[in-house]
């Protein structure tokens, strides 16, 4: 019988991350509205580790005022003066899709208004695959990064936004040096249900990846959360599943649920955490206000590794 699984020091999955680059040149980076000294500070901090060679976009005397404001040498670094916010983030997708930037990190505006920008048409960085984000976990006693999709961009996503999911937290996974991960499309129940569209939807995924529409990855679905991450529930069920219990990926059918179980081992199990939005041409770092510096840099570390990994292709 298997045990609990073995101990790990905490943070040590983020420090993972940051070994992966370690000796790599920083990306370049378009900070989107660092107006306030965390948002500032963040950018300039992953700067002075070489994680990033960051590109300040906001209105200027409110930049110089906040690094005034919290000791900080902007010096160093290119500020380019916009109006306001929005101007900001149209303006970071122009610099990324030319080529001049190879990621976008949000400063001190909400994401919405940041991913308004980044999806508009006219951006440059849409691509044929819908934008999702990825939460890269480290939990306590846990011993591998888990990965959670999507749980702040698609609100309800259907069956082939779905697909774009997975396949986008598979090459993010890809990117960190996971071999073939495995991915459990959750629900609440281990079988498909007609009244459940979660375990109807999570079935069709794994015909799909049979098919070739999905690359990269083994997937199992539908499993509750339990039998995804731990092997001695799934044998009680009597699932039979390389995934099962060992899951690298857990796929959520909804943003509310995503966010919830996200935040749940980031507060009850003190979970440190990175994350990236993937599907578009560049990587785009969502830093949060609460994020501890740990968080920030392996959000930095994860762009970048994503940033040099070429998008799986699959059948359409």
């Amino acid at each position: 019988m298997n045990g609990p699984p073995a101990a790990q020091e905490d943070g040590a999955q983020l420090q993972r991350l940051l070994g992966l680059v370690r000796g790599q040149p920083p990306l370049r980076t378009a900070v989107v509205h660092p107006v306030d000294a965390l948002s500032l500070g963040a950018a300039v901090q992953a700067a002075e580790r070489g994680l990033i060679e960051p590109i300040l976009l906001g209105p200027a005397p409110r930049v110089r005022d906040a690094a005034a404001a919290a000791a900080i040498d902007i010096a160093p670094f290119r500020l380019i003066d916009v109006e306001h916010s929005h101007e900001a983030a149209t303006r970071a997708c122009a610099l990324a899709a030319a080529g001049e930037t190879a990621a976008i990190m949000k400063g001190a505006l909400h994401t919405d208004e940041l991913m308004e920008a980044v999806v508009a048409p006219a951006s440059g960085l849409r691509t044929d695959r819908r934008m999702s984000h990825v939460f890269v976990l480290d939990v306590p006693d846990f011993p591998r990064p888990l990965l959670i999709t999507d749980a702040a961009l698609n609100i309800a996503p259907d069956l082939m936004v779905l697909r774009d999911i997975v396949q986008n937290a598979i090459d993010c996974a890809l990117a960190m040096g996971i071999s073939e991960p495995k991915v459990a499309l959750l629900s609440a129940v281990e079988t498909v249900h007609p009244k459940m569209p979660s375990t109807i939807h999570a079935a069709a995924l794994c015909k799909m990846s049979d098919r070739g529409q999905i690359v990269g990855g083994v997937l199992e679905g539908p499993l509750a959360f339990d039998n995804a991450i731990s092997e001695a529930a799934a044998r009680t069920k009597g699932i039979a599943s390389p995934v099962a219990g060992r899951a690298d990926i857990l796929v959520v059918p909804d943003i509310e649920s995503g966010n919830m179980l996200a935040k749940q081992l980031s507060y009850l199990s003190h979970a440190q955490s990175a994350g990236i939005v993937m599907g578009g041409r560049v990587p785009i770092m969502l830093t949060s206000r609460s994020d501890p510096e740990a968080s920030r840099l392996a959000s930095c570390a994860l762009a970048m590794l994503v940033a040099q990994h070429r998008p799986s292709k699959y059948a359409r």
